[in-house]
């Protein structure tokens, strides 16, 4: 398939989280279930530098071009230096890491926990911890644009704040959608945000509290298929903004990708389907690929593991093409 590249040396275990560079289209970061965070260049399907943890690592971003992040099970919140794969602890939380963000406006490190808080932490500082928020609930998911911040937690519960106010929350909300929050992404202009569900579910949300606006937010059903008269429904397990086009992809247990204008409500483009679940996808910052990470999410337990496609840890970064554009309405 020369649309898309499967990277060499995947992890082991379940993939966790792809993320790319926000400066460089071709750097890619995984981290995974088998303790590890890897840094791919894409161009050259090279794996550039493997960083070993001591448990499983839940979240990863980069904050600079050299500098990337880490969250893990094992509490911790650490720093890896890209050029010299040096690995430095900036702190811990009181359980699991679930959730990193970087606020570039400001130039934090936010990290989310189970413990039921967000931690600031300027990595540069002698004491790298700058704070800490306590929440309702635990973190679950985290995205921010811009300076604003949402936080997806237990419950269906959402936090959103302002960054640079972080005494208490700009708008607190409940989940649009029935079931646990199972993914989370702001739209890349700022305007609002996509969450996805374990029951074949994405919601559109929007910040402002103007009723107007909010009478354009809706919910609608994907990830799902209709097999011998059963309806199968799976969970939207990632979702992804296009960084120039504003249109969305989502990815399911179901193992497929789609490609949606949320202003029109239509899906563009549903990619052929991959050999397992899809844990995390991502799009590069010029927009021109999709990492999409494949691997078992354990829906089912063991017994998922017996099953087709139980087994298969791959990632495969595609290059898009016109079917991220909104279509021209009128």
């Amino acid at each position: 398939m020369a649309d898309q590249v499967e990277l060499s040396s995947p992890p082991f275990d379940s993939i966790s989280q792809v993320r790319f560079s926000p400066t460089n289209p071709d750097h890619l970061l995984v981290s995974a279930w088998d303790t590890t965070v890897r840094f791919y260049d894409v161009a050259t399907n090279e794996q550039k530098a493997k960083f070993d943890h001591r448990a499983a690592v839940l979240a990863c971003l980069f904050g600079d071009s050299t500098h990337a992040y880490s969250g893990c099970l094992d509490t911790g919140v650490r720093e890896l230096d890209l050029t010299t794969e040096k690995v430095t602890s900036l702190g811990q939380h009181s359980n699991s890491v679930s959730a990193l963000s970087y606020a570039r406006e400001i130039n934090t490190l936010i990290s989310g926990s189970w413990d039921q808080s967000l931690r600031f932490w300027d990595p540069r500082a002698p004491k790298a911890e700058v704070s800490d928020h306590t929440l309702p609930e635990r973190v679950y998911h985290m995205d921010i644009v811009n300076n604003t911040l949402v936080v997806s937690m237990a419950s269906r519960l959402f936090h959103i704040y302002d960054v640079r106010r972080m005494s208490e929350p700009a708008q607190t909300r409940e989940s649009s959608l029935k079931f646990m929050t199972r993914s989370l992404a702001c739209m890349a202009d700022g305007q609002g945000y996509a969450i996805g569900s374990v029951e074949g579910r994405i919601g559109v949300e929007y910040f402002d509290p103007n009723p107007e606006i909010q009478d354009k937010k809706y919910a609608f059903k994907c990830h799902r298929q209709n097999i011998e008269d059963v309806d199968h429904v799976w969970p939207v397990n990632a979702l992804a903004f296009h960084p120039v086009h504003n249109t969305f992809a989502s990815a399911g247990s179901d193992g497929t990708v789609s490609i949606w204008d949320h202003k029109v409500k239509k899906r563009l483009r549903q990619y052929p389907k991959y050999a397992s679940a899809i844990p995390s996808i991502a799009f590069n910052c010029d927009g021109t690929r999709l990492a999409v990470g494949v691997s078992y999410t354990w829906d089912e337990g063991e017994e998922g593991l017996k099953k087709e496609g139980g087994t298969v840890r791959s990632i495969w970064v595609r290059k898009v093409g016109d079917e991220v554009k909104p279509r021209a309405t009128g």
